[in-house]
Parts: structure tokens; sequence; C-alpha cells
């Protein structure tokens, strides 16, 4: 009798990675999807026994008792069970979750991790399993009963001393405090005058050209009022100009280290305009497999939650190759490149590259999304990119002088394009100086003086927080980890302590009231110094130096006299936001409120008037029909219950009486006016790529609305031909099965009687 193949379990989290891996281990293994995680503190309790030191009580999770049932009878019927879940903490927890749950036998439990889902990488670490790291799961656990105490306690407190629906959290209520200080920062903010002088000069061949002013006597000097200017420039006019120096240098500028969990968030959030939640589901679609014509399911990039800036060896090798056939091997440098991470980072895994080189993103574009696509695109670019050459810049700097005062200019052209000729990393600062051109200039030249130019300035405060910015802060500050950067950004602009003003977060009401509560009576949890330094106990959890439970113990203390103080707080009253809208009633300001269907616009003179109405925002351009202002409104469907916007007249649907106008569109305005005719454009709402059109039909710039970049819409005729054969062939059914019904019953008669 022949020998029963040997069958092999492999538990993965995503049905994704599991046809990836399941097409590379073979028939001897079956690969099945937990989907997550399937036991978990209850919802319902804090599931934390704080006077029996802290023990959790894990159950299963209520709707996954199918996946359980299904993973148990796969195990027992499995000769080796592999536990393949996510290369981090939370994925060690899970196979810890499963191991207690299965009932597995741990002698054929087997822990296997893939930095990447490549064949050859999946291959190797089933070969080599190893056993659950406990050090690993304690620093989940660590976090998750952490951050359960914070959340199940001071949450209900805040329901009753605030506004029901609130949350508070470790990480979360750090970042909100940093969107709150960063923007009193800026309120309290008092700019300062400065000017800065310009002159054209021209040399001897008739070639203009612009240095800045520098100082006087080797000092640099600043202007501060237009007085001080004038009489610098009365001063200059009477002096002669000369060339004092010429410097010619060839300046080498590095390429930036591949992506971490936090630059790709960045750089996509800059380059793609993607949210950081959006930027981590597209890289988890890349890593667990993509269905790629001719090769099946394949990961395209290693493991996405990373702090390191490790590259394997192998990988820069088949860099390294790549760059000397596409690019020549002037574009790869001499050695190999090696990136130092921070002192903070864990260092578990790689920095995030594509798992193959070779695989470009052009190869790949008809088998992925957009979103993938750039994604990818931006991924792969900076990785071959941190494995070239400099770019090589020459760079020449000249000084002027008149008397004693210096002037400065400085250029530099690209010589060499290195690492440029594939990527450059793009900035969080919207506007830099751009050099200008220099001519051919010699130390000793004499230069005519043409003009002054003076331009008066003001010192500008921190920007807002972007949520690239933010993320870089929080990275910098050590404040959370790459897995919980995406989340706790997403948590604060959810629960409305933070809203987006165009790309800039601005701390609303609510949060700064929250954020204030939270600075008074939990002083430690809202300090970004303290949330940090927990972080790093979680870390050394993670290296087997503490047990996790003595960081509970250490917490705890301190936390309960807050609560206890907290209980006994005041009612904390939310200050309504003011707008700029006018009550047609009665001519109050209107006040956000919030309602069952969102934010809307109320007069703050209920009950004596209770006029509402939409929340409106103003719109660039005007309308085109009145001239009234443009605003965006939002509704909700009586019939989904979902909320949609559109765009119309100040004066449309006008309850307060007075001036009223219908226009009302889908189309989003923007600040460009037609050049024809100069009324307000529009462009389409929605993704993708959206160029501005006129609507003005007496304009010879009009654009029809078939041409406006609308998807195309099937023809009526035929539309109605199809709902017309629809109708036809439901009719044909529905009279075959009448038929058949009939004869049935004709038959069962006669066989009765």
């Amino acid at each position: 009798m022949a020998k029963q193949t040997e069958k092999n379990l492999v538990i993965v989290e995503s049905p994704a990675k599991a046809k990836t891996i399941g097409k590379y281990l073979g028939p001897d293994y079956q690969v099945k999807a937990c989907m997550g995680h399937l036991r978990d503190l209850p919802k319902s309790t804090i599931g934390v026994d704080v006077e029996n030191d802290f023990e959790p009580n894990y159950r299963p999770i209520k709707g996954k008792e199918d996946i359980i049932r299904d993973l148990k009878k796969a195990a027992q019927s499995s000769d080796t069970v592999y536990l393949a879940t996510d290369p981090d903490r939370e994925g060690e927890a899970i196979s810890w979750h499963l191991q207690h749950l299965l009932e597995l036998d741990a002698a054929k439990t087997r822990r296997v991790t893939f930095n990447e889902i490549t064949r050859k990488v999946v291959a190797e670490s089933i070969a080599r399993p190893r056993a659950i790291d406990q050090d690993l799961v304690d620093a989940q656990q660590a976090r998750r009963v952490l951050d359960r105490i914070v959340g199940y306690q001071i949450s209900p407190l805040m329901w009753k001393k605030i506004r029901r629906g609130l949350s508070a959290g470790r990480v979360q209520s750090v970042a909100a405090r940093m969107v709150d200080d960063r923007d009193s920062e800026i309120e309290a903010f008092e700019a300062k005058e400065y000017w800065t002088l310009d002159a054209l000069l021209e040399n001897e061949a008739g070639v203009a050209f612009t240095v800045h002013y520098y100082g006087k006597n080797g000092r640099k000097y600043e202007p501060s009022s237009r007085k001080e200017v004038e009489a610098l420039e009365q001063e200059l006019r009477q002096l002669p100009y000369s060339v004092a120096s010429v410097k010619r240098s060839d300046k080498q500028r590095s390429p930036t280290p591949p992506f971490t969990t936090s630059t790709m968030q960045q750089e996509a959030s800059r380059k793609l305009n993607m949210t950081p939640k959006r930027t981590m589901a597209i890289a988890q679609q890349l890593y667990e497999g993509v269905e790629i014509t001719g090769e099946g399911a394949v990961g395209l990039i290693t493991y996405m939650r990373t702090d390191s800036l490790r590259v394997s060896a192998e990988a820069q090798r088949e860099a390294r190759s790549f760059i000397d056939k596409r690019y020549g091997a002037a574009y790869r440098p001499g050695s190999y490149r090696q990136f130092k991470a921070k002192a903070s980072a864990q260092d578990a895994h790689e920095a995030i590259r594509p798992s193959d080189i070779n695989l470009t993103p052009e190869q790949v574009k008809g088998d992925l999304t957009g979103e993938q696509y750039r994604l990818y695109r931006l991924i792969w670019s900076r990785f071959l990119a941190s494995q070239m050459a400099n770019a090589v810049y020459d760079s020449v700097n000249v000084e002027v002088s008149a008397g004693r005062h210096a002037l400065r200019a400085s250029a530099s052209t690209l010589k060499f394009a290195g690492y440029t000729a594939v990527y450059e990393e793009s900035r969080d600062e919207e506007k830099e100086e751009k050099e200008l051109p220099l001519p051919e200039l010699q130390p000793g030249e004499s230069v005519r003086l043409l003009e002054f130019q003076s331009g008066q300035h003001f010192t500008q405060p921190p920007a807002h927080y972007t949520e690239a910015t933010l993320i870089r802060a929080m990275e910098e500050q050590g404040i959370g980890r790459p897995s919980t950067y995406a989340p706790t950004v997403s948590t604060i602009l959810d629960r409305g302590y933070v809203r987006k003003d165009g790309k800039y977060l601005c701390i609303t009401n609510l949060g700064h009231a929250v954020t204030a509560w939270m600075e008074q009576y939990f002083s430690d949890i809202a300090d970004t110094k303290f949330t940090a330094h927990m972080e790093q106990q979680l870390d050394n959890v993670e290296e087997g130096k503490t047990p996790w439970k003595e960081i509970l113990r250490g917490f705890y203390g301190d936390f309960v006299g807050h609560l206890d103080q907290a209980t006994l707080s005041e009612y904390v009253k939310i200050p309504d936001t003011v707008s700029e809208e006018i009550c047609p009633v009665c001519g109050r300001n209107l006040v956000e409120k919030e309602g069952r269907f969102g934010p809307f616009l109320a007069c703050p003179g209920f009950p004596e008037c209770s006029f509402t109405m939409p929340l409106v925002v103003q719109m660039p351009g005007r309308c085109p029909k009145c001239g009234g202002r443009l605003m965006k409104r939002t509704g909700v469907s009586k019939k989904s219950g979902k909320q949609y916007s559109y765009y119309c007249c100040e004066f449309t649907n006008n309850r307060g009486g007075g001036a009223t106008c219908d226009f009302m569109t889908w189309d989003v305005p923007v600040k460009d006016d037609c050049p024809v005719c100069g009324q307000t454009m529009f462009k389409r709402a929605g993704r993708g790529f959206k160029r501005p059109f006129c609507i003005n039909e007496s304009c010879s710039n009009f654009t029809p609305e078939e041409k406006r970049g609308y998807y195309k819409k099937a023809d009526e005729a035929a539309e109605k031909a199809g709902e017309k054969k629809t109708r036809k062939t439901a009719a044909k059914k529905t009279a075959a099965k009448k038929t058949a019904k009939t004869t049935a019953k004709k038959t069962t008669r006669k066989a009765g009687k």
C-alpha cells in the first residue's frame, strides 16, 4: 500500500498571502488564513483583572467561530502546523493566541516569519522554523493591557465630564497635544520685520547677474527697516565694485536611504497625496501578493512595518547588477552603501524594498491598480537610488566687494546625475530659493552697478502639522512605533480632536478642551517624554530585560490617584466654533453643531431663533449666474443615510429671504478663471486626472459635458434596448416556470388517481 503524502498546515493572516504562499509550497502544504486576531480581550468590559496582578481575560472573538472550527479541524489532521503570521509583535501575539486557542501540541507547532513573500524566502523560512518568542508576545501584551487600562478607565469618565463618544489613549492623546501645542505656538507668534537687499550688476562682457548683500567688515548684517535699507543703498551707490573671489568646486550629494515605515508614509503623503492609513493598506497588498501575468501571485515588496535601514547583501548585489545593465558602471558606487538607523530603532526587519529589483514598475503596471502602481514605483525608485552613485554638481561661489561691504552669489549646475536619474526626495517646505545662473567672472574684474532690489519680509511662524510632518515629529520624539503611526493619526481625525484644513492639521475646540483636561488630570499620559519613555520600556520587554507586568505595576499606582482626582472634576463645556455665516433671521453669526448625521450650522439664539443650515465651506471663484460666493455643502441621502457633497451659490435655498439663485453643481470650482470669458472654471469631482473646464456655453472655450473627463456612459438607446430585452427574458422565464408548475400538478393528480 502506498504511503500517504505528509500534510502540513500553514496559518497566515490574510487570504491574499495564503494564496501566494500556497503557490510556492505545493501540494504537501495547505495554507489557511486566520484573518487576524481570533482571541482578544472582550469589548464589553475592561477584560483585565487589576486586582489579580493584571491578569488578562482572553476570549474567542465573536463572529469568528467558523474560522476557529475550520482551523482546529485542519490542525488535527496535520502532522506539523506552521504559524506564519506577520513578523512583528502583533503577529507573534496572534501566533501565541492560535497555539492556545487551537490547543496545538508544542511538539508539532512551528513559528515561521517571512520578511518578503518570494519563493526563495518562503522555502528558507519553512526550512528554519523557530519557537514562539515569548518576549515579543509579552511586549504586545503589555501594550495591549496598558492601552486597555487607559482607554477603558479614562474614556467613560470623559463621557461624563466632557461629551459622549470620546476616547483617550496613550499615543493618541500625545499626538493631539502635539497638534494643539503647535497651533498655540502659531497663535502666540509675533512676526519681526527684516529686509533683504539685492544688487543687479554687470560684468565687463555686459552680462548682468544678481548678488545678495552679505555684510560689512566681514560680519553679516541684515537691515531691519526701510530707513536702514535706504541708508545702505545710498552708501553703496558711491562705491566701486569688483570681484573679490571666485571659488569653484565639485559638490557631491548622497542619495537618501531606502524607506522605513514613517518615511514611506511621509513621502507618499507629499508625492502621491495618500493618507498614512491608505499608504499602509496599499503597501499591505503589495507585500501579501498581487496577481502578475505569467507569474501568478507575487509579493512585490518586503515587510512594510519597520524602522530599520538595513538591506541584505543579496538585494544589494542584485541592485548593483541592475544598475550596471540599465545605467552603466559609472552610476554604481565603488562600495556597498550602508545606512545607519537611529539608536532607538528596533532593527527587526530590513528596510522596505522591492522583493525583486528586476521586476520594474513598468513591467507590472498593467497588473496593478493605479494606487498600487504609484506606491510600488515610489518604493522601487527610492531603493534603487539608494544603491547608486552620488550626484555631482559644479558649484560656484562669488564674492563681490564694494569698499568694506561684501555681496555674495552662488550657483550650481548638475555635472553628473548619479542617483537623481532615478529619484529625488521631496520636501515639506513649499518654497525654496532658486539659484540664478552666473556669468564667467574673474577675481579682480570690475563690475558695474545697474540697480538695487530691496524687499520687506517678516519672520514666519512654524507651519501647521501635516499628516507627514506629524508622523516625522512622532518618530523623532520616540512616540509610537511603525505599526501605530497611521492608526494614531486616523484616530485623532475620526474623533474630531483634529480637523484638516487643506493638507494641514488644526486642533478643534473639542480637541483643545480634551487636551487641556488630560494635561490637568493625567499629565503623565499627555506628556511626550513620558510616552516616549514608556515605548522604551516596551522595547526592554521585547529584548527580555524587563518583565511585562512590572511595567504595569509601576504605572498603575500613580494612575489610580489621577483617576480619583478626575472623578471629582467639574463638567467641561465645549465652546461652539463660530462661523463667518450670518443668520438671515436674526443676524447672529452661526455656530457649528454636531447632529446625528454629522456637523451643521445653527443659530446660537435658540430657542428664540431656530434657524439651521448645512455646514458650508467657501470655495474659490464666483457663481456663474449671479456672481455670489460659491459654497460646498453636505447632505445626507434619505435612502442610504450616506453623506454627499455638492457646490452651489451662497443664495441657493436662501431661507432668510432676499436674493435667491438656483445654481448647483457636482463639479468642483477651482481658483483659475477661464482665459477667454473670465468666468470661474470647474473640474470633475472624484479621483484621477482633473483638467479644469469652462461651463459658459456662450464662451468659445466652453467644454461640453461629454468631454469633461467623466466616465463614459452607455448609449441611452442601447440601455433602453437592453432593458426591454431583460424584461422580455424575465417574462419568458416566469411563463416557463408557471407552465412547469402546472404540468407538475397535473402529473401528480394523474398519478394519485
